[in-house]
Protein backbone atom coordinates (compact mmCIF):
# COMPACT_ATOMS: atom_id res chain seq x y z
CA UNK A 1 0.00 0.00 0.00
CA UNK A 2 2.98 2.02 0.36
CA UNK A 3 2.45 4.81 -2.19
CA UNK A 4 5.92 7.63 -3.93
CA UNK A 5 4.28 10.03 -2.14
CA UNK A 6 4.36 8.34 1.18
CA UNK A 7 8.11 8.00 0.67
CA UNK A 8 8.25 11.43 -0.37
CA UNK A 9 6.72 12.77 3.26
CA UNK A 10 9.41 10.50 4.97
CA UNK A 11 12.21 12.04 3.11
CA UNK A 12 10.72 15.36 4.50
CA UNK A 13 10.75 14.00 7.64
CA UNK A 14 14.32 13.00 7.42
CA UNK A 15 15.05 16.94 6.12
CA UNK A 16 13.01 18.21 9.21
CA UNK A 17 14.92 15.90 11.97
CA UNK A 18 18.28 17.89 10.68
CA UNK A 19 19.70 15.44 8.34
CA UNK A 20 21.22 15.53 5.63
CA UNK A 21 20.51 14.95 1.55
CA UNK A 22 23.36 12.51 1.78
CA UNK A 23 21.41 10.27 4.46
CA UNK A 24 17.92 10.57 2.87
CA UNK A 25 19.68 9.20 -0.64
CA UNK A 26 20.71 5.99 1.77
CA UNK A 27 17.49 5.87 2.77
CA UNK A 28 15.83 5.74 -0.19
CA UNK A 29 18.99 3.50 -1.76
CA UNK A 30 17.84 0.55 0.99
CA UNK A 31 14.30 1.52 0.10
CA UNK A 32 14.61 0.86 -3.24
CA UNK A 33 16.27 -2.69 -2.87
CA UNK A 34 14.07 -3.98 -0.65
CA UNK A 35 11.05 -2.89 -3.00
CA UNK A 36 12.94 -4.68 -6.01
CA UNK A 37 13.13 -7.60 -4.04
CA UNK A 38 9.38 -7.60 -3.45
CA UNK A 39 8.82 -7.00 -7.05
CA UNK A 40 11.35 -9.87 -8.05
CA UNK A 41 9.27 -12.16 -5.49
CA UNK A 42 6.08 -10.79 -7.13
CA UNK A 43 4.76 -10.28 -3.58
CA UNK A 44 4.49 -6.34 -5.44
CA UNK A 45 3.77 -5.49 -9.01
CA UNK A 46 6.05 -2.10 -9.11
CA UNK A 47 8.66 -0.35 -6.88
CA UNK A 48 6.89 2.79 -5.13
CA UNK A 49 10.63 4.22 -4.95
CA UNK A 50 10.23 4.84 -8.68
CA UNK A 51 7.62 7.12 -8.15
CA UNK A 52 9.62 8.83 -5.45
CA UNK A 53 11.86 11.88 -6.07
CA UNK A 54 15.06 10.71 -5.28
CA UNK A 55 16.60 12.97 -2.77
CA UNK A 56 19.77 15.40 -3.79
CA UNK A 57 22.52 16.29 -1.67
CA UNK A 58 23.85 18.99 -1.34
CA UNK A 59 27.76 19.48 -2.42
CA UNK A 60 29.89 20.55 0.14
CA UNK A 61 31.93 23.35 -0.83
CA UNK A 62 35.68 22.64 1.18
CA UNK A 63 37.52 25.88 2.93
CA UNK A 64 41.15 25.83 3.37
CA UNK A 65 44.02 27.71 4.63
CA UNK A 66 46.38 29.84 2.68
CA UNK A 67 49.94 29.82 3.60
CA UNK A 68 50.01 32.19 5.44
CA UNK A 69 47.09 30.88 7.84
CA UNK A 70 49.45 27.32 7.53
CA UNK A 71 52.45 28.78 9.08
CA UNK A 72 50.27 30.64 11.88
CA UNK A 73 48.73 27.16 12.49
CA UNK A 74 51.79 25.11 12.71
CA UNK A 75 53.94 27.77 14.79
CA UNK A 76 51.28 27.39 17.33
CA UNK A 77 51.51 23.95 17.58
CA UNK A 78 54.94 23.45 19.28
CA UNK A 79 54.68 21.05 21.81
CA UNK A 80 50.98 19.63 20.75
CA UNK A 81 50.81 16.00 19.90
CA UNK A 82 48.67 17.45 16.33
CA UNK A 83 51.65 18.81 15.29
CA UNK A 84 52.98 15.96 13.10
CA UNK A 85 49.95 14.65 11.86
CA UNK A 86 49.15 18.61 10.84
CA UNK A 87 52.37 19.29 9.16
CA UNK A 88 52.26 15.60 7.44
CA UNK A 89 48.51 16.59 5.93
CA UNK A 90 49.33 19.69 4.59
CA UNK A 91 52.40 19.18 2.98
CA UNK A 92 51.27 16.04 1.40
CA UNK A 93 47.57 16.81 0.83
CA UNK A 94 46.54 13.00 2.84
CA UNK A 95 43.74 11.65 4.08
CA UNK A 96 42.95 11.46 8.05
CA UNK A 97 43.47 7.71 7.98
CA UNK A 98 46.63 8.11 5.48
CA UNK A 99 48.73 10.21 7.64
CA UNK A 100 48.10 8.57 11.38
CA UNK A 101 48.88 4.76 8.88
CA UNK A 102 52.47 6.12 8.32
CA UNK A 103 54.89 4.11 9.47
CA UNK A 104 58.69 4.78 10.31
CA UNK A 105 59.38 1.80 7.75
CA UNK A 106 57.37 3.74 5.21
CA UNK A 107 60.22 6.74 5.30
CA UNK A 108 63.12 6.04 3.28
CA UNK A 109 65.63 8.59 4.79
CA UNK A 110 68.32 7.00 2.50
CA UNK A 111 66.33 7.54 -0.91
CA UNK A 112 64.94 10.81 0.58
CA UNK A 113 61.04 9.42 -0.35
CA UNK A 114 57.88 8.46 1.85
CA UNK A 115 55.35 5.45 0.98
CA UNK A 116 51.48 5.86 2.02
CA UNK A 117 50.48 2.36 1.47
CA UNK A 118 48.95 1.83 4.93
CA UNK A 119 45.88 3.21 7.00
CA UNK A 120 44.51 3.36 10.28
CA UNK A 121 40.57 3.10 11.27
CA UNK A 122 38.39 3.32 14.29
CA UNK A 123 36.26 0.08 14.43
CA UNK A 124 34.32 1.31 17.45
CA UNK A 125 36.75 1.37 20.40
CA UNK A 126 39.56 -0.32 18.78
CA UNK A 127 42.09 1.45 16.36
CA UNK A 128 42.52 -1.19 13.13
CA UNK A 129 45.55 -0.93 10.75
CA UNK A 130 44.65 -1.78 6.80
CA UNK A 131 47.47 -2.17 4.11
CA UNK A 132 44.05 -1.87 2.00
CA UNK A 133 43.28 1.54 1.06
CA UNK A 134 40.64 4.01 -0.37
CA UNK A 135 41.47 3.45 -4.33
CA UNK A 136 44.50 2.67 -6.40
CA UNK A 137 45.30 5.78 -6.74
CA UNK A 138 45.74 6.35 -2.79
CA UNK A 139 48.87 3.93 -3.06
CA UNK A 140 51.99 6.64 -3.69
CA UNK A 141 55.45 7.38 -2.88
CA UNK A 142 56.03 10.89 -2.26
CA UNK A 143 59.45 12.74 -1.61
CA UNK A 144 60.61 13.49 1.31
CA UNK A 145 60.99 17.24 1.82
CA UNK A 146 64.06 18.67 3.41
CA UNK A 147 61.64 20.26 5.71
CA UNK A 148 59.84 16.99 6.82
CA UNK A 149 62.74 15.00 7.13
CA UNK A 150 64.40 17.02 9.83
CA UNK A 151 60.96 16.67 11.65
CA UNK A 152 60.22 13.15 11.68
CA UNK A 153 64.36 12.95 12.38
CA UNK A 154 63.94 15.04 15.86
CA UNK A 155 60.25 13.25 16.00
CA UNK A 156 61.78 9.93 16.32
CA UNK A 157 64.50 10.78 18.38
CA UNK A 158 62.14 12.13 20.80
CA UNK A 159 60.34 8.97 20.89
CA UNK A 160 63.37 6.88 21.62
CA UNK A 161 64.08 9.46 24.27
CA UNK A 162 60.32 8.78 26.05
CA UNK A 163 60.74 4.85 25.49
CA UNK A 164 64.14 5.19 27.87
CA UNK A 165 62.48 7.92 30.53
CA UNK A 166 59.16 5.85 30.62
CA UNK A 167 60.36 2.71 30.69
CA UNK A 168 57.58 -0.11 31.20
CA UNK A 169 54.85 3.26 31.42
CA UNK A 170 55.53 3.91 27.43
CA UNK A 171 52.92 2.22 25.10
CA UNK A 172 55.06 0.17 22.92
CA UNK A 173 52.58 -1.92 20.91
CA UNK A 174 52.53 1.35 18.54
CA UNK A 175 56.20 2.13 18.35
CA UNK A 176 56.37 1.29 14.07
CA UNK A 177 53.79 4.58 13.99
CA UNK A 178 54.49 8.22 13.35
CA UNK A 179 51.96 9.55 14.53
CA UNK A 180 52.23 8.45 18.55
CA UNK A 181 51.76 10.68 21.64
CA UNK A 182 54.24 11.33 23.95
CA UNK A 183 53.79 7.77 26.08
CA UNK A 184 53.44 5.75 22.72
CA UNK A 185 49.33 5.92 22.13
CA UNK A 186 48.34 5.48 18.75
CA UNK A 187 46.42 8.96 17.68
CA UNK A 188 42.79 8.19 16.78
CA UNK A 189 41.20 9.44 14.00
CA UNK A 190 38.05 10.56 16.59
CA UNK A 191 40.82 12.74 18.23
CA UNK A 192 42.29 14.55 15.24
CA UNK A 193 38.86 15.77 14.72
CA UNK A 194 37.98 17.03 17.98
CA UNK A 195 41.15 18.44 18.62
CA UNK A 196 41.99 20.46 15.65
CA UNK A 197 38.68 21.98 16.34
CA UNK A 198 40.05 22.75 19.91
CA UNK A 199 43.47 24.43 18.18
CA UNK A 200 41.52 26.52 15.83
CA UNK A 201 39.70 28.09 18.66
CA UNK A 202 42.85 28.89 20.66
CA UNK A 203 44.41 30.37 18.08
CA UNK A 204 41.80 32.23 16.82
CA UNK A 205 41.71 31.23 13.15
CA UNK A 206 38.96 30.66 10.58
CA UNK A 207 37.20 27.29 11.03
CA UNK A 208 37.81 24.72 8.96
CA UNK A 209 37.70 20.36 9.00
CA UNK A 210 40.76 18.49 9.31
CA UNK A 211 40.28 17.16 5.68
CA UNK A 212 40.27 20.45 4.17
CA UNK A 213 44.24 20.70 5.35
CA UNK A 214 44.07 18.45 2.02
CA UNK A 215 42.76 21.21 -0.24
CA UNK A 216 45.19 23.68 2.11
CA UNK A 217 48.23 21.81 0.64
CA UNK A 218 48.14 23.12 -2.94
CA UNK A 219 48.43 26.66 -1.07
CA UNK A 220 51.98 25.82 0.16
CA UNK A 221 52.99 24.47 -3.45
CA UNK A 222 51.90 27.50 -5.10
CA UNK A 223 53.95 29.82 -2.43
CA UNK A 224 56.92 26.94 -3.07
CA UNK A 225 56.57 28.14 -6.83
CA UNK A 226 55.22 24.69 -7.86
CA UNK A 227 53.06 24.92 -10.68
CA UNK A 228 49.49 24.74 -11.02
CA UNK A 229 49.38 21.28 -13.58
CA UNK A 230 52.00 19.87 -11.31
CA UNK A 231 49.71 20.45 -8.44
Amino acid sequence: EITGDEINDFYAYLYEQGLKGATAQRNHSLLHLAFKSAVKRRILQVNPCDQADRPRSTQYIASYFNAEDLKRLMDGLEGDPMRIPVILTAYYGLRRSEVLGIKWSAVDFAEKKISICHKIIEDGSELRGLDVMKTKSSYRTLPLIPFIEEILIAEKEKQAEMQKVLRGAYNKKYTEYVCVDAIGNLISPQYITTHFSIILNRLGTKKIRFHDLRHSCASLMLAGGVPMKMI
